[in-house]
This record gives structure tokens, C-alpha cells and sequence, in this order.
């Protein structure tokens, strides 16, 4: 059967549409199994299941024949997400004779559930006339043609492969929650040039003007082969010379252009024309026995991205933005976004980076609704499409229902309701009713940041991410480059407190100039660790800090990654030689605060001993929830495993709360946590002193601990700590929130309405 399901799954690969899959699959099992009927019941959006084809049962039964979760033998399959092998079907409960198929003479029953990311997608049926159980190696089989099959769906539902067919167009696809908030919009583009996997799928308003702009650029390619040919010709061999003439030949195939051609009279851009064909070639190629024509994949590949190169020269003249740009991408930079006008960017999708990515960085600092890390997202075939973006759960929705349209609609009037009425605290203290006052501080990156946040009240800064300027640069920044931008930070702050990490690359955030390549990143070399193996980068990188701080005296120094004494003493030697130095140098500076980041397991169980060597302590919650819970967090396939609220992780900070206390030293929080109105809560009841978060959420959680008392705190955190697991913690939270009046500040699930 292994050969059968290669030449299967080849099949379903190069079918064009979803239709000629189903029917290659029903026919193509039935025939492998050697059995009388093979069905495929697909999953519609008032979630019934439509069988959508069939070789065995009656074809006029095709979208008639329907069956609800957990009625019939089908539905049962769909409820109880696992395979039905029966060799008497008709003497089930469950059985359910539908005259329409003509299915009564079929007695063996085999079906399997079609599950994508957990979702069931379908039933995929087997059925023969005579009373047998369908084998191990046959039931694993179908299990094999159902995930193959579920990530076929799973695409059309995407691109509107299913309307065509007459089921839901809707599609949801989750990522990471890069940038909170709710965008409606429509669906623009960004592919990287050249690049023969991500042209997005566009339509031609001119055939014939198309057919001749691909002429034009296929006789431009030609020109660049013949020089480069003749340039190389002294150099190269008779045998290497011949890849030049195979190019020549390539293009010079009638049949290659003439599919081209085809796909552009049909409608479709040049570009996607091109690259559809070239790669339908590459998999032809790549399928062959012979090894040396298997190789010629990687030629076929090479040159038609020379030839995509110069048919997407005038793409970028071409790009319009609607007036609500959901920009979408394999992975965005910042270049990207500075291309679309400021006031028509609604909202971003990426199918690569994390919620650390620059990007998502930058859309956090100016509040646009962002989801990273949507694997699954089909991004070139989603171009023009309406999208919703769910920043606050990492959720994605192409060509949303008129249901999901509304309920998100609604979120956003809320969200625009809720922001105006926060303004009247800005200037407020953030105490509980009974006084009990706590700093709220903000973490920045970009000087785009600082304006914001001081606009919304923030009293300092708890985490500058110094890497930014590291990134925008195409080498290390100088030390005076350096004190340029950390001055900036400080002036525009000051007399508030601005708390600098050091350079904190590795792991999921690396430099172009200085790649650091790992098996496991996350547990490597980052952080302090980099740093420390390279001093020179270290000591530049603290005397700007220290020149720039000059006359403002507001710096606080702080050291990521620290999991371990000596690692702390050797950075606070350097710290010091710094200082000494710009002191012998001539420079008015005063030696500021240094702290350590407990962001590692190790680091909680040395709060006391980092406290007797620094003058305050901040938790980076991020991290240390995803060591503590071996959790990825910023990878969508675990992201419902990442759990803030854990209770191994709040007993945690519990515990460096303590710690940090009995040894008198200052405790702040600076992940994404602390700017969660609902664990702020549980935070301040800790004791940690200060709150850093992103100035979006700044105002929702000074609102919330401005309406409850120190005394209501410390009791919801006492029945906290009790609970067994995070969906009890939020659930209690939930509660709280609901009983003090506060529901509108939080989202706790926006899409618990829309999940089915």
C-alpha cells in the first residue's frame, strides 16, 4: 500500500482544485482497498456533515445526504474523533438509512475522522457489501489519506476552495498574539521578491498587454544567460557550459511558455502564471527515478526565479493599499509597514517571527492589532480577501462570516468606548482604594514609544530593549552611536527612570551581522552569556549608557539572563571598569542601579543571594514561563500549553516576591504579565512593587487597581493559589472581574462565541 499512497498523495498534489481531490481520493481508496464505496463527508459551518463525494453510493445523493455531530455512523465518527471499523453496520444504534445512497446493501463499515489542529474537518468512509472487519494495515491506511487529506481542506478553506464546492469559505487559523486588538479589513500581500513559493495569486486586466510584458522579460532573461555564458566561457569546461545552453533551452520551450500563456488568458498575473507552471515542472523533476533528472529540479527552480525577478520589477509601483490594509506576509520587516500610509494600516499577520520579532515590537508601540507565527496561514492566495485579526488571542479569520463579523465588530466598539473613557485617570495615581500605591512603568524599544507612553501616565521605564538599535543597523552601532540613541531615551524621560538591558540577542532574536546558529537557541548561547564572551561588546555598550546618562541621572542597568552568581560578579566588575574609566576620562557620571532579570528556573532559587550583590530585581515573566512550563511560547503548535497563569508559575513569582522582600531589595515584573489587568492584580498582592508593560495597557490596569482595595486583593490571591490549574486561576479571575464591575477591561476569551 505504500506505493499507492505515494502515487495517491502525487495525485491529490497536482490536482487543481478541491473538487478533483475529493474525486481522486474516493476512487484511488476504493480502488487500493479493493473495496465497493468510498465516501468523504465534509463539515459545514452549522457544523453538519455533507457527504461531498463518493464512487459506490449514487451520485445524485452528493449534497443531500446530512448528518449532525454524533448522528448516524458518520457523526459518530465525527464525536468521538477516532475510527468506527464495523463488520455489521446495520446492526448498530447509531445506523442511519438514508434511501437517497442506496447504502443499505453495504454491511462493513470503516470511517475515519478528516482532523486538522484538532478541528474535525470530515469523515473519510470505507464500505463493502460483505460482513468483515477491515484490517489494521487497511484502517491505518485510511488514518494516513485523512491527514493527508485534512491539510487539503484545511488550505481550501482558506482561499475559498470550499464555496466553490458549496460548503463555508470561512477559514481561522491561529498564530501568536504579537500586538493586542481587533482589526477588520482587507487582506494585502507582501512577498518576497524572486521568490517562487510566495507570489501571491493576482488577476491580469489586460491578457494580451500581460503575454507581451512575459515575452519582454523572458527575451531580458535570455540576453543575461548569452552574456554571462560568453563571460564564463574562458572558464568553464565544455560539460559546465551546458547548463548555460539547458537555461536557453528552457526558455525557448514552446510548451513551458505556452502554459504559461494559458494560465495569463485565464486570467492570472504573469508572475503567478510563471511561477505556477515552473514549479508544477520542479515537482515533475523532483519525482523522477533517473538521478540525473532528478537533479535538474534545482535548475528549473534557479531559473525561474531569475525569470520572476524581472517580472516583478514594476510589482511595487502596482502595490495599492485599501483604506483598511490588513497587511500580510511570510515574515514582515519594518521596511514593509513603513510602505503603507500610517492612517490605512489596520492590522498585521505574519506567517513567520514571534511576539519578540521586531515587528511585533513596532505594532505593539503603535497599537495595531498583530498575529504571529500563523503557520498555516496560505498567505499568497489570500490577497484582496476580508480578514479579521485577533490580536488579543493570536487569531486569524479569512472571508469571515457575517457571525464572526459582528462579534468582532462589537469588541471594537468597546475597545474604542473603553479607551476614550480611560483618559480621565491618566493622571491619577495607580493605588488601590485603601492607598495602597504601586509604580506603573513601560517597556520600549523605539523612540516612537516614549511619547505614547509618557501621554498615558507611565512613571518610568522598566525594560529598554537595547537590541533595537542593534537591529536597525547593518553592523554593531558604535559606542557613540550608541549614546546618541540611549540619551535620546533618557532626555525624553527624564526625571522618571529608565532601566536598560543590556544586549540581549540569541534564542528567537538574533542580528543579520551576527548569526548565532543552535539546535535548541533557547537554551544557548543568549543573553548574559553572549555578552560576557565578548567584553568588547559588553563595555561599549555599558560606557554609553553611563555617557549618556550625564547630567540626567536617571539610568538603571539591567542584566538578562543571569542563572548564576559568577556570571552576575563578572558583570558587575565590567560595570564598575566602565565607570572608572569614564570617571579617569573626565566624565561627570554617577554609577546607577544595577539589577539582575529572573527570567530562568535557577534564578528563582537564588533570589536572596542576586539581592545581596544588586540593588533591584525585575522578573522577565515571558521567559520564565516558557522554562518553567517547557513551553515554546512563541510557537503556535504548543501555544495552548503556554499558560501565564499556571500555578507552578505563580508560586514562582510568589516566591521571588518574598525573597526579594525579607532581603529588602526593590521587585519588579516586566513581561507581558504585568500588563494583564487581571494577574496585575494577583502581582500587587505579591508585593511587587513596580509594573512594566506595554503603554497600551497601561491606563486598563491603573483602572482596575484604582477600583478594589489591597484587602479584596490579598483574598482573590489566597483562593488563587489554592487552584490545580490555569483555566480554574482564569476562571476565578473571571469571576472577580464580573463581581467588581469590570468585565470591559478584560477579554478573557473574545472568541469562546465563535468556537464550535
Amino acid at each position: 500500500m505504500l506505493e499507492s499512497l505515494r502515487r495517491i498523495v502525487q495525485e491529490v498534489n497536482a490536482a487543481p482544485n478541491l473538487r478533483d481531490v475529493l474525486n481522486i481520493i474516493v476512487a484511488r481508496v476504493r480502488s487500493t482497498m479493493d473495496t465497493e464505496v468510498c465516501s468523504v463527508y465534509l463539515r459545514n459551518e452549522q457544523d453538519v456533515y455533507v457527504l461531498m463525494a463518493t464512487e459506490g453510493l449514487k451520485q445524485e445523493a452528493i449534497g443531500k445526504v446530512k448528518l449532525a455531530r454524533g448522528e448516524g455512523l458518520v457523526g459518530l465518527v465525527a464525536s468521538r474523533e477516532e475510527p468506527l471499523n464495523l463488520d455489521e453496520a446495520d446492526s448498530h444504534p447509531k445506523y442511519q438509512y438514508f434511501p437517497e445512497t442506496g447504502e443499505e446493501v453495504y454491511s462493513s463499515f470503516l470511517g475515519v475522522p478528516i482532523i486538522h489542529h484538532r478541528k474535525v474537518l470530515g469523515v473519510l468512509v470505507v464500505q463493502q457489501k460483505h460482513k468483515r472487519r477491515f484490517d489494521e494495515g487497511e484502517e491505518a491506511f485510511l488514518v494516513t489519506m485523512s491527514a493527508q487529506l485534512a491539510g487539503v481542506i484545511a488550505h481550501a478553506e482558506a482561499t475559498g476552495g470550499l464555496a466553490a464546492i458549496g460548503q463555508k469559505a470561512e477559514a481561522r487559523f491561529m498564530g501568536v498574539a504579537g500586538a493586542p486588538g481587533v482589526a477588520i479589513g482587507s487582506a494585502v500581500v507582501v512577498s518576497p521578491l524572486a521568490d517562487l513559493n510566495a507570489v501571491p495569486v493576482q488577476i491580469n486586466s489586460d491578457p494580451e498587454e500581460e503575454l507581451a510584458y512575459f515575452s519582454d522579460s523572458l527575451a531580458a532573461v535570455r540576453q543575461d544567460i548569452e552574456q554571462l555564458s560568453r563571460q564564463l566561457e574562458a572558464h568553464l569546461n565544455k560539460e559546465e557550459r551546458i547548463l548555460f545552453d539547458a537555461y536557453l533551452g528552457m526558455l525557448d520551450d514552446a510548451s513551458i511558455a505556452g502554459e504559461v500563456a494559458e494560465k495569463i488568458r485565464a486570467g492570472y498575473s504573469a508572475q503567478y502564471a510563471w511561477s505556477q507552471v515552473i514549479l508544477e515542472h520542479v515537482a515533475v523533476f523532483s519525482r523522477m527515478e533517473d538521478p540525473y533528472l532528478r537533479e535538474r529540479a534545482s535548475d528549473v527552480r534557479d531559473l525561474g526565479s531569475r525569470v520572476l525577478a524581472y517580472l516583478q520589477q514594476n510589482l511595487a509601483e502596482e502595490k495599492t493599499y485599501p483604506e483598511r490594509t490588513i497587511l500580510v506576509g511570510e515574515e514582515l520587516t519594518a521596511s514593509n509597514l513603513g510602505e503603507v500610509p500610517v492612517d490605512r494600516l489596520a492590522g498585521i499577520v505574519s506567517q513567520r517571527g514571534s511576539s519578540n520579532s521586531h515587528i511585533a515590537i513596532l505594532a505593539r508601540s503603535l497599537g495595531i492589532p498583530t498575529v504571529m507565527g500563523a503557520v498555516d496561514l496560505p498567505f499568497t492566495h489570500l490577497e484582496g480577501h476580508d480578514m479579521v485579526v485577533d490580536g488579543y488571542r493570536g487569531a486569524v479569520y479569512s472571508d469571515p462570516s457575517q457571525r464572526v463579523r459582528d462579534h468582532y465588530e462589537a469588541i471594537l466598539t468597546e475597545d474604542k468606548q473603553l479607551v476614550a473613557s480611560l483618559e480621565s485617570i491618566k493622571e491619577l495615581p495607580c493605588e488601590t482604594i485603601d492607598h495602597r500605591r504601586v509604580a506603573l512603568w513601560v517597556n520600549t524599544g523605539l523612540v516612537a514609544d516614549a511619547m505614547i507612553s509618557i501621554e498615558r501616565g507611565a512613571e518610568g521605564v522598566g525594560l529598554y530593549r537595547t537590541e533595537i538599535p542593534f537591529m536597525l543597523r547593518d553592523r554593531f552601532p558604535s559606542e557613540e552611536e550608541q549614546r546618541q540613541v540611549y540619551r535620546e531615551q533618557l532626555a525624553t524621560f527624564a526625571p522618571r527612570p529608565v532601566t536598560m538591558r543590556t544586549l540581549d540577542i540569541g534564542g528567537d532574536k538574533s542580528l543579520p551581522y551576527f548569526p548565532i546558529s543552535e539546535d535548541n537557541p533557547f537554551l544557548g548561547w543568549r543573553g548574559i552569556r553572549v555578552t560576557l564572551d565578548h567584553p568588547e561588546i559588553f563595555l561599549a555598550q555599558v560606557r554609553a549608557m553611563l555617557k549618556a546618562s550625564e547630567g540626567f541621572d536617571n539610568l538603571r542597568i539591567m542584566l538578562p539572563m543571569v542563572s548564576n552568581v559568577p556570571e552576575l560578579e563578572v558583570a558587575l566588575m565590567l560595570i564598575y571598569r566602565a565607570y572608572d574609566e569614564l570617571l579617569e576620562e573626565g566624565y561627570k557620571v554617577k554609577m546607577p542601579p544595577v539589577g539582575v532579570m529572573i527570567e530562568v528556573p535557577a534564578a528563582v532559587y537564588q533570589v536572596r543571594e542576586f539581592a545581596e550583590r544588586v540593588d533591584f530585581l525585575s522578573v522577565g515573566s515571558n521567559d520564565l514561563t516558557q522554562y518553567l512550563l517547557a513551553v515554546d511560547r512563541n510557537n503556535p503548535r504548543v501555544a495552548d500549553l503556554y499558560h501565564s497563569l499556571h500555578p507552578a508559575v505563580l508560586k514562582a513569582l510568589a516566591s521571588i516576591a518574598k525573597d526579594a522582600k525579607e532581603q529588602d531589595t526593590p521587585v519588579s515584573i516586566c513581561g507581558e504579565l504585568a500588563g494583564d489587568p487581571a494577574a496585575a492584580m494577583l502581582l500587587v498582592g505579591m508585593g511587587y512593587d513596580t509594573l512594566s508593560m506595554n503603554a497600551t495597557n497601561l491606563l486598563k490596569v491603573k483602572s482596575v487597581i484604582r477600583a478594589v482595595s489591597a484587602q479584596q486583593i490579598q483574598h482573590l490571591l489566597q483562593e488563587v493559589m489554592t487552584l490545580a490549574d490555569a483555566d480554574s486561576v482564569n476562571r476565578r479571575l473571571e469571576d472577580a472581574f464580573r463581581r467588581a464591575g469590570l468585565s470591559r477591561v478584560m477579554r478573557f476569551d473574545s472568541e469562546s462565541a465563535l468556537i464550535h
